[in-house]
């Protein structure tokens, strides 16, 4: 077993050892539903089409060099201590190093894109918001788009409007109507998707706290009133919004409101990465585990 000292640059914070998960797959913390709507959207008729518009028109190419253009990249000299947590995220999840951007967008988000030269973009506005922990846990479920080899449906996802668009033109408009499916198919994926890159972060963090905080601050919160915000609160939200299924019409309008988002609501995710950490993560952790008995040391 291989211990690695973490957050550490945390002033007044205990430093944690964190443990790495040699032979790991993505097929080890893949969410189930991620895999059935793998295989539902890959069923779907023309996604080849629009992979292959993707390709031609070079979307990647583009993205990649306006990004090196316009945003800061993260490295040993630059915003060093984000670039610690980014070289054990990749130690942890035995993936490639990609590189690492932060730019100037007060909207808190991060993204991954780049099928054959991927790379993870942070906004300010998300680092400003979360501790080095939750930052990690932010970082490290990008990572786990990459170790899951998300990253060609991310691309398509990013540029569906345009390539729907184009395929219309030649069609006449028909192939925009048909291809709706595919943006259902794939918006569904990608809500899927998140949940598996969620696990990805708490195997890098290894504790559930400062994932569940992020959650909380990414639903409505900030660093100001985070000292006024209860979990358990948040909980119950998730419990008013499960028992709104009694009523079909509220069924309906969840599907309705949940049709197009790219990212299942912050409190949805809380809750299913929270059932996971007393499941599957001890079991890749614990005593039965990849790694044989877990240890955590504080100094």
């Amino acid at each position: 077993m291989c211990d690695a000292p973490a957050m550490a640059d945390a002033p007044d914070k205990k430093r944690r050892k964190l443990i790495t998960f040699p032979g790991l797959s993505a097929s080890d913390f893949q969410h189930p539903d991620d895999v059935v709507a793998t295989d539902t959207l890959r069923s779907v008729p023309g996604l080849d089409t629009v992979v292959s518009k993707v390709m031609e028109y070079g979307f990647e190419r583009l993205y990649y060099l306006d990004n090196v253009a316009g945003n800061v990249r993260v490295g040993p000299r630059q915003l060093p201590r984000l670039y610690r947590s980014l070289q054990w995220g990749c130690r942890i999840l035995e993936v490639e190093e990609p590189e690492l951007y932060v730019t100037l967008d007060p909207v808190p988000n991060a993204f991954t894109y780049g099928h054959t030269r991927p790379f993870i973009v942070m906004t300010s506005g998300l680092v400003d918001m979360l501790d080095d922990e939750e930052r990690f846990f932010v970082l490290a479920h990008e990572l786990g788009h990459i170790k899951a080899k998300h990253v060609l449906y991310t691309v398509l996802a990013k540029n569906i409007a345009a390539i729907m668009a184009l395929i219309g033109q030649v069609t006449l408009g028909i192939g925009t109507i048909l291809g709706q499916g595919l943006v259902i198919a794939l918006n569904d994926w990608f809500r899927k998707a998140e949940l598996t890159a969620d696990r990805a972060g708490l195997l890098c963090v290894q504790d559930i706290e400062p994932c569940l905080r992020a959650f909380m601050k990414m639903a409505g919160g900030g660093v100001r009133l985070l000292s006024e915000m209860d979990f358990n609160a948040f909980v119950d939200q998730i419990r008013a919004y499960e028992d709104a299924d009694r009523s079909n019409l509220n069924k309906a309008y969840k599907v309705l409101i949940t049709l197009y988002r790219t990212h299942p609501f912050p409190i949805l995710r809380a809750k299913q990465l929270d059932l996971w950490h007393s499941t599957g993560y001890r079991e890749l952790a614990g005593p039965r585990g990849l790694l044989g008995p877990a240890s955590s040391t504080s100094t």
